[in-house]
């Protein structure tokens, strides 16, 4: 079976594709040469790649050279609507089977299937549901383990997965357990030289996390998240991160619970900005409604959860908020990815972390090895940092507004680490860092003021300094509990204004 060249002249609704999907094509067709329909390939590209192109054009030459039949799989409804249209685009005559399907008496008239998983698992449970003479099986979005329980079904024919992360989204259920071998497409600073996608500008900012809580499903629970979020320090700490990076840009925010996105909407609407919210509670007419008004609004800030992370596509996007953490690469990849989209007067995006994303898996551009996570799921889950690694690694840095109410002071810096080296060695108690340390701020405020009430209220501007110097010296210490560090905390603060009140 050769690959057919495509070209614009083909026919009516031929499509051309680029020249590193058609190498793409070229590979997944050899595997169907050389293994027939008792195989089980999955195929990675990323967000942006033309996953869905591909496979089009994979379901219309695969028809045409063997006779038979082509079943898609997605999981979602949308993205079912989505690929029905797109394989119609590439000529492809195709019905899609949802809830209103109960049986196929016009199956001979279409060679291409669309199904969602739940939808068909449950026709074919029922034995007089069959679709004849299938011979390849395509799935989108094949990292998530739903596609799992259809397997037996279709264990004599040809499956070609499709995903941007060939890693499962169930840690007991690897990947390759179900496929035979994977097929990696361009990556993603390849795509972004040829110029196929947008280039991301990352900003980081550290939040810290160990209050949250891990799941059933491996990622941060919903409640210990909005906790967090829905917090005044973070909501404040979202509005600064806009204005000082992303301020008038087109913008999606993603977030991991409605609460949470609700609050950013109050959050924004309170600072005059024009935002919405959206969720899954939101009906269909609203969901168009209000997509439409984020399409043709130049500054549109659009508050979400997890929604718009597949089967959404707007290029005119050009910040993406990550008002979450979370513990899943493909999550991580999805949400990123609806930024990329390239368009003529549109070569980078914004990305704002406010999840400590960036330090868990890395920039969304650089170099993955895909074929080492899929060999070894549980090896590359292992070398993923912890909270408390990545907070270990946290640089605070004093705002310049901040540093010049201290201009005054020369020693602004405090080394907590090196100071408790000094002192172990000179066998002094640990506790002299504390009191150095609030030497050092009583001393700042002092400087800087006129009367102790100034000093005083400087040293309520020194929170986050001092939060940083209690977390570091609870690492030396090795005693890092949340109700010992907050302790020290409010000794601290305690100790810092006896100390002012003193010097004055």
């Amino acid at each position: 079976m050769m690959i057919e060249e495509i070209s614009e002249t083909e026919g009516l609704n031929s499509k051309e594709l680029y020249d590193y999907q058609q190498d793409d094509l070229k590979q997944i067709f050899q595997r169907i040469e050389e293994h027939g329909e008792n195989y089980n390939l999955l195929y990675q590209l990323p967000t942006g790649g033309g996953k869905t192109v591909i496979f089009s054009e994979i379901a219309r030459q695969y028809i045409h050279k063997t006779g038979k039949k082509v079943l898609i799989l997605t999981h979602r409804i949308e993205l079912s609507k989505q690929t029905s249209k797109m394989l119609t685009s590439f000529g492809v005559k195709n019905k899609v089977i949802n809830s209103k399907v109960k049986e196929l008496p016009d199956q001979d008239d279409y060679m291409c299937f669309v199904a969602m998983v739940e939808t068909l698992n449950n026709r074919l449970l029922d034995e007089k549901f069959e679709i004849k003479d299938v011979g390849l099986i395509i799935i989108d979005e094949a990292h998530y383990n739903s596609f799992n329980k259809l397997f037996k079904h279709f264990e004599d024919r040809f499956i070609l997965g499709v995903t941007a992360t060939p890693l499962s989204s169930n840690v007991k259920l690897p990947m390759k357990n179900n496929y035979d071998e994977l097929i990696t497409g361009h990556d993603i600073a390849a795509l972004i030289q040829k110029g196929f996608l947008s280039k991301a500008i990352t900003y980081s900012y550290d939040v810290g996390l160990t209050s949250l809580k891990i799941g059933i499903n491996g990622d941060y629970t919903v409640k210990s998240s909005e906790l967090l979020y829905t917090d005044y320090p973070m909501q404040e700490k979202l509005l600064f991160a806009y204005e000082e990076k992303a301020k008038g840009t087109k913008t999606l925010i993603f977030n991991n619970g409605i609460n949470t996105s609700k609050q950013v909407l109050e959050t924004f609407q309170e600072a005059g900005y024009n935002i919405r919210h959206l969720d899954n509670k939101n009906t269909r007419a609203e969901r168009e409604e209000i997509l439409h008004w984020f399409k043709t609004t130049p500054d549109a800030i659009l508050t979400s959860v997890s929604i718009l992370t597949t089967g959404f596509d707007e290029p005119t996007v050009e910040t993406i908020i990550l008002n979450r953490a979370t513990k899943s690469l493909a999550l991580y990849y999805q949400m990123i990815g609806r930024g990329s989209r390239v368009l003529p007067n549109k070569k980078t995006f914004n990305v704002i972390d406010l999840g400590n994303n960036a330090a868990r898996f890395g920039l969304w551009y650089e170099k993955v090895d895909w074929q080492y996570i899929f060999r070894v799921p549980d090896l590359y889950l292992e070398t993923i940092q912890s909270d408390e690694e990545i907070e270990r690694n946290f640089v605070y840095r004093m705002p310049d507004d901040l540093r010049a109410k201290f201009s005054k002071s020369k020693e602004l810096d405090f080394d907590v680490k090196a100071k408790y080296k000094e002192a172990i060695s000179k066998h002094q108690r640990p506790k002299v860092v504390i009191e150095q340390s609030i030497d050092n701020h009583a001393t700042m405020c002092v400087e800087n003021a006129e009367d102790v009430y100034e000093a005083r209220a400087l040293s309520r501007l020194l929170e986050d300094d001092i939060k940083d110097r209690i977390r570091r010296y609870s690492y030396c210490i090795c005693k890092s509990t949340p109700s010992y560090v907050q302790w020290l905390e409010d000794d601290y603060k305690r100790k810092l204004s006896v100390e002012i009140g003193k010097r004055f």
